[in-house]
């Protein structure tokens, strides 16, 4: 289509009368998991930039991110973990990064503890239930809290049902592969769960999280088989750690490949690669584990997001780059004394001075 005008106005609205279906600003999303910042903060750590101490979330906004993606889990206490991440947490840090500007991504595991390919613990409330109990259970859950972060004006923008569930979810009710059906009907209640609390607000976006971010052969079976029950969805969310789930060129290749079979949009919802050695000490690695090795597998990453078909790509998290003094601290954005690494520049480019 030509356009002759010189009044951009009317050639957009030329433009959107006659591709009504096109989308003329799609945001991409820059975010992080910062489900512990909250835990961290409260006991007094101080994240630094350039020696200077500064709330967190402020260093993420001065840098491009504009989203922040926050676990949720039924009953932490009821775990075996001393997990924070229960409803009140949740809201409290919500509402922090809600006042900062962010858009929030609301990340319900159905568990009292992590949920992940290896383990999707029933919550000990629910245990001994029916299936159908445990649907009707899951829809309560999902309204009640989702309801209860409306009421706290800290409602998601967008909301996965399940994490990493390429296994299934609240085993062994919604166990996969043979539960099939079962797991379908505990994605619809959640689903619905959804639906039944928005009220006045805007629909928020569906996500559907698997951890196979290189494994386009499981992608597809996991997806094909999933849309057999028609179960309605806005995004695929995918995992992508390079010591699982393969090379850069397997992540191209099943995101590609995503993007032209599904036509949904696809956000990458977990990424991480260490500061330090950890994963790859007997062995080569595609990035030197280090500050400056860590910038660039962030960097790379991003490239084959934006390079996704059809405008698929939609955006990126890092999964907890504010976490210290855990287990995993050596994949997150800070060095032992708090100061922040180079890969928080990543972004900068992209974003308004």
């Amino acid at each position: 289509m030509i356009i002759k005008s010189n009044n951009i106005l009317a050639a957009l609205f030329l433009i959107t009368l006659c591709y009504p279906n096109v989308s003329l600003a799609q945001e991409y999303i820059i975010g992080a998991d910062l489900s512990f910042v909250k835990e961290a903060e409260d006991k007094g750590y101080q994240f630094k930039e350039n020696g200077e101490a500064k709330p967190c979330l402020e260093i993420f906004k001065d840098h491009g991110y504009k989203w922040i993606r926050l676990r949720l889990f039924h009953s932490p206490e009821s775990g075996k973990y001393n997990l924070p991440n229960n409803l009140r947490y949740t809201i409290s840090l919500a509402k922090e990064a809600k006042n900062k500007g962010y858009k929030f991504l609301l990340d319900y595991h159905y568990s009292d503890t992590w949920a992940d390919p290896a383990k999707q613990y029933v919550p000990k409330a629910w245990k001994s239930k029916t299936q159908k109990e445990v649907e009707q259970l899951v829809f309560e859950y999902t309204k009640k809290t989702m309801i209860a972060f409306r009421e706290a004006n800290v409602y998601p923008d967008m909301v996965q049902i399940g994490n990493e569930i390429s296994n299934g979810m609240i085993w062994p009710y919604g166990k996969l592969p043979e539960n099939w059906d079962s797991f379908a009907a505990l994605i619809k209640a959640g689903i619905n769960g959804v639906y039944a609390s928005i009220g006045n607000n805007k629909h928020p976006k569906i996500m559907i999280h698997i951890d196979k971010g290189g494994d386009k052969n499981f992608t597809k079976y996991f997806f094909d088989k999933l849309n057999t029950y028609n179960i309605k969805y806005d995004v695929i969310g995918q995992s992508y750690y390079p010591w699982w789930h393969g090379s850069l060129l397997d992540l191209r290749e099943c995101l590609n490949f995503t993007a032209l079979e599904y036509k949904k949009d696809i956000i990458l919802v977990e990424t991480a690669y260490n500061y330090s050695p950890a994963e790859y000490i007997n062995k080569s690695a595609p990035f030197p584990e280090s500050p400056q090795g860590q910038k660039e597998f962030l960097e790379n990453v991003n490239d084959i997001i934006l390079s996704i078909p059809n405008n698929k790509g939609k955006g990126i998290f890092w999964w907890e780059p504010a976490a210290p003094k855990k287990g995993f601290s050596f994949r997150t954005f800070f060095k032992e004394n708090g100061n922040v690494l180079p890969v928080i520049n990543v972004f900068d480019k992209y974003t308004k001075h």
